[in-house]
């Protein structure tokens, strides 16, 4: 299959479901099968290959150490391709087994869906969607890594376009990522780390940044935490998928209990990507307020929003040598007044490298506009106590409810970024001096006039009045000639 012919066939599972559950679920039922499907077909493959290297020794072909994940015979896809009566339950079962033979590996993967609910999804159904995915192999041979990659993309981009404003929480605008990793520009052996990473997509995009520049990719260290148990899962077959296996994503609430901690204190790494939740009210602001961690070294951000203690773990966890975060926000985080002596406690660290204000429709399926806020530990000489604000208001390009940046887009405001300099009407360096004077206010709107916003015009009431008695002398000619035509 080429590339299309994959991703429609992949998502053509997703037709069985609907009607019978909620769009926003299918993701529950059609990831953990499509990686049961994939690691199967891959097992048999390994199978038949050790065959070939032994002269057809079938235990030398069963050996662990010829597999890359154990699948027990009675769990393997085949076996539950049989089963008639109680799929769920054989479902559950097989995913359960495989689970418990790679305890190191993929331990809670398959998430927690309720297959055996036969209200939701009856042996019928279960059985149609074994069917659909039996149709063809997914092994390496037939579809590499790199292919089957691109459709589980693929597909998470489709369940975010079907689930509605559900989406937010494990889909960033990947666009919008490539443009975040070009700016963190990730190396070899360096460790990155996304405290909500959602589906992974900004993980995974250094090591494919990597990949693409032909540099070694598999030696990135990648780090992510995320609350949402399927999500979490999605995101861990998503690096398998992948076929990158130097990663360790956690489930759990990143503020209350976060998972990556060395010597009693936050673990510290060399570059941080996210998105995080946009004022969260559901938190645990007391707690946060006597953080055994010293996170809330700027102050205590308000109950009813959690941004800023997101922001302060990521200053937390940054690395003191050469730490640097891209963190993709909406504008409030950058001028709202409840939040004022926070952000001004963070300029004052002079951690703040630079805001850049994306235009509208990039958040998705939501309207707003978005900004990156850099920060970096380690500034260049000439960039110490200065800010680079860009407003990339205009580099946006959209196709019906499809918005995103263009390779000009991205190459436009990535040049800007690096070359660190003024450009009229884009571009703007501001000392951090002149920032705090000015209410701390980050918002890039209060420093670059957009081209969108029309340059006031005045003029006098003497040419106003000038100006309407010419135009009514025009209208009284215009209309006595089309009197005249008419006639």
């Amino acid at each position: 299959m080429n590339q299309v012919d994959l991703e429609k066939y992949l998502w053509g599972a997703a037709t069985t479901l609907r009607g019978k559950i909620d769009a926003g679920d299918y993701k529950q039922y059609i990831f953990p099968l499509l990686f049961f499907k994939r690691i199967c077909d891959v097992y048999d493959e390994e199978i038949e290959n050790a065959l070939n290297n032994s002269d057809g020794d079938i235990d030398y072909a069963l050996f662990n150490e010829n597999h890359r994940f154990q699948i027990p015979k009675e769990s393997h896809w085949n076996s539950i391709r049989e089963v008639t009566s109680n799929v769920g339950v054989a479902l559950r079962d097989a995913m359960n087994s495989i689970e418990k033979a790679n305890p190191d590996t993929l331990f809670g993967i398959f998430g927690d869906a309720s297959w055996t609910n036969k209200e939701r999804l009856s042996d019928e159904t279960l059985n149609n969607l074994i069917e659909h995915y039996s149709q063809y192999k997914l092994s390496l041979l037939n579809v590499p890594d790199d292919q089957l990659g691109n459709a589980y993309e693929y597909l998470i981009k489709k369940f975010a376009d079907d689930s509605g404003h559900t989406a937010a929480e494990f889909y960033t605008n990947r666009t919008v990522v490539k443009l975040m990793t070009m700016i963190m520009d990730p190396q070899p052996g360096e460790s990155v780390y996304d405290p909500t990473c959602g589906s992974g997509g900004l993980l995974l995009n250094c090591a494919l940044y990597l990949k693409d520049k032909g540099k070694e990719y598999r030696t990135l260290k990648l780090f992510g935490q995320e609350i949402n148990l399927i999500t979490s899962s999605i995101a861990r077959m998503n690096m398998f998928l992948h076929n990158i296996e130097e990663f360790n994503i956690v489930r759990g609430d990143t503020l209350a209990k976060p998972a990556f901690i060395e010597n009693d204190v936050i673990k510290k790494f060399n570059i941080i990507l996210a998105n995080p939740p946009y004022s969260i009210k559901s938190w645990n602001q007391k707690k946060f307020e006597n953080d055994p961690y010293g996170r809330n070294i700027w102050g205590l951000p308000p109950q009813g929003c959690a941004d800023y203690a997101f922001q302060q773990h990521i200053h937390e966890s940054l690395d003191n040598k050469n730490g640097r975060a891209a963190i993709l926000w909406p504008h409030g985080i950058l001028f709202r007044d409840m939040e004022k002596e926070i952000r001004k406690n963070m300029i004052n660290t002079d951690i703040v490298e630079g805001i850049i204000g994306l235009g509208p429709n990039l958040f998705y399926n939501s309207p707003m506009e978005a900004s990156i806020l850099i920060c970096n530990k380690k500034k260049k000489a000439n960039q110490v106590g200065k800010i680079i604000f860009i407003d990339a208001l205009n580099e946006v390009e959209g196709k019906k409810t499809n918005y995103f940046l263009s390779t000009n887009n991205i190459g436009k405001i990535y040049k800007a970024y690096s070359n660190f300099k003024n450009i009229e009407g884009f571009a703007r360096i501001l000392t951090t001096q002149q920032v705090l004077n000015n209410n701390s206010n980050l918002k890039v709107s209060q420093y670059i006039r957009s081209s969108k916003i029309p340059k006031k015009e005045t003029t006098s009431l003497t040419n106003m009045c000038d100006q309407f008695n010419k135009s009514s002398k025009q209208l009284e000619a215009s209309i006595s000639d089309l009197f005249k035509a008419v006639k």
